[in-house]
């Protein structure tokens, strides 16, 4: 894959750690409606394709 930018990758790092905190606050609550529970899928979903790009981006881990 093809190298990336520092800051691409740090604004990878940046939308992983936003994900990861939206993510914590919810899973905060003792009881989460389905909505929800949706939404919670949904960050964590998109927090592992962010992490899944970082890691393709680095340079030297093949």
């Amino acid at each position: 894959m093809k190298e990336m930018t520092s800051d691409g990758l740090q604004s990878l790092q940046a939308k992983h750690q936003q994900l990861d905190q939206e993510l914590r606050h919810l899973e905060r609550r003792a009881y989460l409606t389905p909505a929800e529970q949706q939404q919670a899928t949904v960050l964590k979903k998109q927090k592992l394709a962010t992490k899944d790009q970082i890691v393709a981006s680095k340079p030297g881990d093949e």
